[in-house]
């Protein structure tokens, strides 16, 4: 689906970032791995041979703009962008500090408002790129304990649509995922009563998987989904019925 597409993956060195940039070397695409954990990003690309290795840090904007230039010089395009890279703090809200809030709101959503802007800049030459931002079921309905979890996600989440009513003219394409209870090591401290509740409030009684995720996004950076834009598609196994 993706054959001789060259796609960015932001926080590729996590669970869903990871299954990401298999999935799509498989179907074809040159992968770029970007995260902070270079050793991470190193070995994960052994295993995938058309893929390089960025590190650097998508909150640091001189950073962003090195690693678009790299691109640029390296590749001369870029067809798609995964906007993967995401934090989550849980705490109440009360016990939540102004520092929780702007950590999760610059990882979460101003890193892909900027990663958008500069793969814009390549996509538009072509007239033609899919955008794809990892939003969450907690920003579409709220989760008490995750308040500025939600509004990070809330916030990509109107991204998503506003960018796809004005990219859609140059012939961009800009979609959300936004998964449910997802096995990584974002969820792992989710164990006992709290895990299984989750699990009985998902209409198909399982935790979902990272290569659930990259799936459904595989499928959106790909030409099948050409006429696909401006939606924030659930992939949590019924978690929000």
């Amino acid at each position: 689906m993706l054959d001789q597409k060259v796609i960015l993956i932001t926080g590729a060195s996590g669970g869903i970032g990871h299954a990401t940039a298999v999935e799509c070397a498989k179907q074809g695409a040159f992968v770029y791995l970007a995260g902070r954990k270079e050793s991470v990003l190193l070995d994960i690309a052994k295993n995938i041979p058309n893929s390089q290795v960025l590190t650097y840090d998508v909150t640091d904007d001189s950073q962003v703009k090195q690693a678009f230039t790299r691109i640029m010089k390296q590749s001369g395009r870029l067809d798609g962008l995964v906007n993967c890279a995401g934090v989550m703090l849980d705490n109440s809200f009360m016990m939540t500090r102004v520092s929780e809030l702007q950590q999760q709101l610059s990882t979460n959503t101003v890193s892909a408002f900027t990663h958008s802007q500069l793969a814009l800049r390549l996509m538009a030459k072509n007239r033609s790129g899919s955008i794809v931002n990892l939003c969450s079921v907690v920003g579409e309905q709220g989760s008490a304990g995750q308040s500025a979890y939600a509004t990070s996600k809330a916030a990509l989440s109107g991204l998503t649509k506003s960018l796809a009513k004005e990219l859609g003219s140059v012939g961009v394409r800009v979609n959300g995922v936004a998964p449910g209870f997802i096995e990584t090591a974002m969820t792992q401290s989710y164990q006992g009563e709290k895990r299984q509740h989750l699990i009985t409030s998902t209409a198909l009684n399982r935790i979902g998987s990272a290569e659930d995720i990259a799936a459904v996004v595989t499928f959106l950076l790909s030409d099948s989904a050409g006429f696909i834009t401006g939606q924030i598609i659930g992939v949590d196994g019924g978690l929000s019925l």
